[in-house]
């Protein structure tokens, strides 16, 4: 069985957020704990396994995503991953629909090479500034909102973008504060470098102290940032080490989430 490492929301080798793919060759899922292990073991943010499905239905792929610890119900930069990885193989052609925990997701890839997602928009709640947060993220709150449970993470906004690249929080606090982690979002300084806000995301429940570049939480920031800014259509730069860009079309009910994706190494999975 084939496994791919595709760097997602980047067009450059070495940046954006790393991914595993496996195409699988059975028309169903293996046992949980085997897609942990091999998750684990890819090691990265997230590991994306597909299988095809029947024609005539709903969607075409099913799709699951696993952290090294747990699995979860969206993921953005494994999706595009997976899109990449079935356009660049020739497993797939034209739009995919996924079948996944979060309905169904479709990917269409542009003559251009980018792929835009097609995912639900997260609902935003205003929370009351939790005590202790500022400490554990190491940066005054402006406000903060919750993106329920579907994304499960807690938006926060802060003073300005370079207090967005300055922080440098506790992460085995910040658990404390949703079920997945903490969104650190400022609008850009000087949007003519090419981008509209900045984010940054940590997410201990997951065991990924900092996420690279995290699609997901983009269907939390399209809405907050769409909302201030005035416009639906948006790019935001996660500024992570590894850094990346993500478009975003805010379509009401859904956010469109456009970016290209880079594979990196291709090998065998040998146990299985």
């Amino acid at each position: 069985m084939r496994i791919h490492i595709v760097d997602a929301f980047t067009d450059r080798p070495f940046a954006g957020n790393p991914a595993g793919v496996l195409l699988l060759e059975a028309d169903a899922f293996p046992d949980d704990g085997m897609l942990q292990n091999v998750a684990l073991e890819v090691n990265h943010a997230e590991t994306a396994f597909a299988h095809r499905l029947p024609a005539g239905g709903d969607a075409d792929w099913a799709l699951r995503w696993f952290t090294p610890v747990a699995e979860v119900a969206l993921c953005g930069h494994a999706t595009l991953a997976a899109a990449h990885v079935l356009r660049t193989t020739g497993a797939h052609e034209g739009p995919v629909r996924f079948a996944t925990r979060s309905g169904v997701l479709v990917a269409t890839p542009a003559e251009d090479g980018s792929i835009t997602l097609d995912f639900p928009t997260a609902r935003l709640t205003r929370a009351e500034i939790p005590a202790g947060v500022a400490d554990a993220l190491g940066a005054e709150p402006l406000a903060c909102f919750d993106t329920g449970p579907q994304v499960g993470d807690l938006l926060i906004e802060v003073a300005d973008e370079k207090t967005v690249h300055a922080l440098r929080p506790r992460h085995r606090d910040l658990a404390a504060y949703s079920s997945r982690g903490v969104i650190a979002t400022a609008r850009a300084e000087n949007p003519g470098l090419g981008y509209d806000f900045v984010s940054r995301c940590f997410f201990p429940n997951v065991g990924i102290d900092e996420d690279p570049v995290t699609g997901s939480a983009h269907t939390a920031l399209a809405p907050f940032w769409s909302e201030r800014l005035g416009r639906a259509d948006l790019t935001g730069m996660q500024a992570s080490p590894r850094s990346g860009r993500v478009r975003t079309g805010l379509r009401g009910e859904r956010t469109l989430l456009t970016g290209r994706a880079v594979t990196v190494i291709e090998g065998e999975l040998l146990a299985w």
